[in-house]
Formats: structure tokens, C-alpha cells, sequence
């Protein structure tokens, strides 16, 4: 048996304070929990602000629709795309003008999305979040 490694055994990431950070506390079908305020509409999450987001399906989805980011003051460097109970594919024409506009995608269902938005967050990366809710 090996001996225990030293430190402690929980892996437990600091979580944000909500009145510094806009973090996903929880979410379930139809809404969100995103700092201390409750959507029920599709939203983009930024570290600072939270804002609707008119986009329902992906297919709608475009460099214009993600204006928020593309306009605000400190660029996002991932965007994590939340899109509903699973993950659907995002044309490579869509994908290069967010590479060439300086953001890189990572297409995940929406529960994925906010997980993994609020680990990069932790870790201080410039990420946001477009999210359709489950």
C-alpha cells in the first residue's frame, strides 16, 4: 500500500467572490444562477458583466451576435459555447472569423460550458461564456 501523498486530498477550486467576478453558481432547464441574479433567457458571461443574448439557436450564431465581446474593454481569449443539451457542430467559416477576431472556441453542452467557464475563471483566463439554457 502506498504511503498518502502529502497535503491535503480535496481538490476543491477557490470560488470567485460574486460581488468581484460574474461566475455560474448553477443552472438547470430554462435558467440560470450567475453571481447572485437568476436568466431565464440565453445569456453571454463575461468575468465582469452579463448580458441577454438573442441567439436561441447556434445557427444563429455569428461574429455580430457576439458584439458584447468583440466591444468590450478587456478581450476575450476563450469562448466557451454552451449550446443546450449537447454539443453541436459550428462551421469552420464561423470558427476562423473568431480565431481571426482573436478568440478561440471550444463547443460543449451547456452544463460543460458553465463548468468549464467558471474553472477558467479561477484561473484568471480571459473566458466568457455564451449560453442557451438546457
Amino acid at each position: 500500500m502506498k504511503p498518502p501523498l502529502p497535503g491535503p486530498a480535496d481538490k476543491t477550486l477557490p470560488t470567485p467572490d460574486p460581488a468581484q467576478v460574474q461566475y455560474i453558481r448553477s443552472y438547470g432547464p430554462g435558467r440560470f444562477l450567475i453571481s447572485d441574479r437568476e436568466w431565464q433567457t440565453p445569456v453571454l458571461v463575461t468575468p465582469t458583466i452579463t448580458h441577454p443574448w438573442a441567439i436561441t439557436r447556434i445557427e444563429d450564431l455569428s461574429l455580430d451576435s457576439l458584439a458584447p465581446l468583440r466591444d468590450a474593454s478587456v478581450p476575450t481569449e476563450l469562448l466557451v459555447l454552451g449550446c443546450g443539451a449537447r454539443a453541436v457542430f459550428v462551421p469552420p467559416d464561423l470558427r476562423a472569423t473568431l480565431k481571426a477576431a482573436g478568440m478561440g472556441l471550444e463547443v460543449v453542452d451547456t452544463g460543460s460550458a458553465c463548468r468549464i467557464y467558471n474553472v477558467l475563471l479561477a484561473e484568471g483566463r480571459r473566458v466568457a461564456a455564451a449560453l442557451i439554457p438546457l
